[in-house]
């Protein structure tokens, strides 16, 4: 065996779905929105957690404190608005929290009701 020559160069054969921002090569148009990335795209649940956004927004509220004390009012207001995207997401995660808060406590109190009824009407048929 010689070490010395050279190999051919083999090109990977492609995958299907890898890497491609739209589905222009291919020649069925209605696949193409499934080979689109940002579909199945999934975020890791970031802006999701209430306690993740808080924190986010309390850093833009601290980057918006320092810019105005070094003198840069255009950049404060650039970290007050993220702040205020923050602030709005915040709301929103809170209510919805609140709201199923309240949802489950009339489920909960409407299950013991029955399974006191159920209770009452076993020991009354005993």
């Amino acid at each position: 065996m010689n070490n010395n020559r050279r190999r051919n160069f083999r090109p990977r054969i492609q995958k299907n779905n890898f890497r491609r921002r739209s589905g222009s090569l291919n020649s069925n148009s209605s696949s193409s929105l499934n080979n689109n990335g940002n579909i199945n795209f999934k975020r890791n649940g970031s802006m999701n957690n209430i306690h993740n956004v808080e924190k986010t927004m309390q850093k833009y509220q601290q980057l918006a404190k320092d810019a105005q004390s070094n003198g840069d009012p255009v950049l404060s207001q650039n970290y007050l608005q993220h702040a205020d995207h923050y602030l709005r997401r915040y709301n929103e995660l809170y209510e919805r929290k609140e709201n199923s808060i309240e949802k489950s406590i009339p489920e909960e109190k409407a299950l013991s009701d029955e399974k006191n009824q159920k209770s009452e009407v076993q020991q009354t048929s005993n």
